[in-house]
């Protein structure tokens, strides 16, 4: 795939991972020495180091340059743009057809993270964590496992936060099945959990479900993959430039496809952040 990119007249030097997080590592150091311009190989998990490894420099010493090159599972920000997958990012290689992207802060409280997609509380956190500790060799089938593991034990958690358009109002308390915090539409490849959200809007869009039974998120859960889940009585959603966390502790978080636990304190935009090559 690389040769196609190559013959396509594209100038690369490649740098292969052996390990966790060290895409991150190898990023910082080159984006330090002077590269600007980046080509993810894989899927969100790849492009969320990257992003971790520009900023937060990339704040105040100059916006970088991210191509996507979708050979992952999910790919789910690309999707925003383009259902074409590779095809679309060789030629916009070769037209060096850019948009300028947001990127989103998570403040927590052992640091501060960056991301693209979307980042979740709640269900999908939980699902995540479940499928990654205990069935995450059976890939896709794993995640099913997962979802249905975790409805066994579904429970309705609160996540105390408050939006920055509400600063005077009482801080959200109410249990939920999940919040998710978003700068794209899609999440997994398919699901489109947040259809209003645009990723050059200077926005995060926000996503709240009510806590709902197990046969009623049994019955709506193909929703998510047509975004139409965001009508239900159940759902809520508004657009904002930041969120504050009052949580007591570290929590289940799903960031772009990864399992965490953080106590997070806020989510800022960081509007047109990042040139995407699209």
């Amino acid at each position: 795939m690389l040769e196609r990119v190559r013959n396509a007249g594209i100038n690369l030097t490649v740098q292969h991972t052996t390990r966790a997080a060290e895409a991150t590592d190898l990023v910082r150091r080159a984006y330090k020495e002077g590269t600007r311009n980046f080509l993810a190989v894989g899927g969100d998990g790849t492009s969320f180091e990257i992003i971790n490894g520009l900023f937060p420099e990339a704040e105040t010493q100059g916006r970088p340059t991210l191509g996507l090159l979708p050979l992952g599972t999910g790919n789910s920000f690309l999707k925003d743009f383009t259902k074409r997958g590779v095809e679309h990012t060789i030629e916009a290689l070769q037209k060096n057809s850019r948009r300028l992207c947001d990127v989103i802060r998570l403040r927590h409280a052992q640091g501060q993270l960056y991301f693209l997609n979307l980042l979740t509380l709640g269900f999908p956190a939980d699902v995540a964590e479940t499928t990654n500790r205990r069935f995450k060799r059976w890939g896709e089938i794993g995640y099913i496992l997962g979802v249905f593991t975790r409805l066994v034990q579904l429970e309705h958690l609160a996540f105390p936060h408050r939006l920055a358009e509400a600063e005077t109002a009482e801080w959200n308390r109410n249990p939920a099945l999940f919040l998710s915090f978003n700068n794209s539409k899609f999440t997994g490849g398919h699901m489109m959990i947040a259809p209003n959200a645009d990723p050059t809007d200077g926005l995060i869009e926000y996503v709240r479900w009510d806590p709902i039974g197990r046969m009623g998120l049994i019955w709506t859960f193909p929703r998510l993959f047509t975004g139409t889940h965001i009508n239900h009585p159940k759902a809520s959603r508004a657009s904002t430039k930041r969120i504050d966390f009052e949580l007591t502790g570290p929590v289940n978080v799903m960031v772009d496809g990864e399992s965490m636990r953080l106590e997070c304190k806020s989510l800022e935009i960081l509007p047109a952040a990042l040139d995407v090559i699209v």
